[in-house]
């Protein structure tokens, strides 16, 4: 079992830059693949990052060279750099788990998740 919280979001101006934050407790953490998922107001929730314990990441093509996964297992957290922020950024952003090495973009393969961080870019 993985607790997972995040932190970090807020009100930023377009080109702006945020890093969110997830703190997960759990003696396992080290061996479950990381990820961000973000969720608009009245779209499905979307993949953005993904991070696993060997060091692979992936990316939506959508902030590839703008937002970076890290992991810091001695810290039990998993970071989201987001830089070049744009309007179409702004959602909730959510933690998410997975006790395997693999690091899928779909919703339904992590079965743990925080509670998400808003946040907002304004143009």
């Amino acid at each position: 079992q993985v607790q997972l919280v995040e932190s970090g979001g807020g009100l930023v101006q377009a080109g702006d830059s945020l890093r969110l934050s997830c703190a997960a407790s759990g003696r396992t953490y080290s061996s479950y693949a990381m990820a961000w998922f973000h969720q608009a107001p009245g779209k499905e929730r979307e993949f953005v990052a993904a991070h696993n314990w060997s060091g692979a990441t992936l990316y939506a093509d959508s902030v590839k060279g703008r937002f970076t996964i890290s992991r810091d297992n001695a810290k039990n957290t998993v970071y989201l750099q987001m830089n070049i922020l744009k309007p179409e950024d702004t959602a909730v952003y959510y933690c998410a788990a997975r006790p395997a090495y693999g690091i899928p973009k779909t919703v339904a393969e992590y079965p743990y998740w925080g509670q998400g961080t808003q946040v907002t870019v304004s143009s």
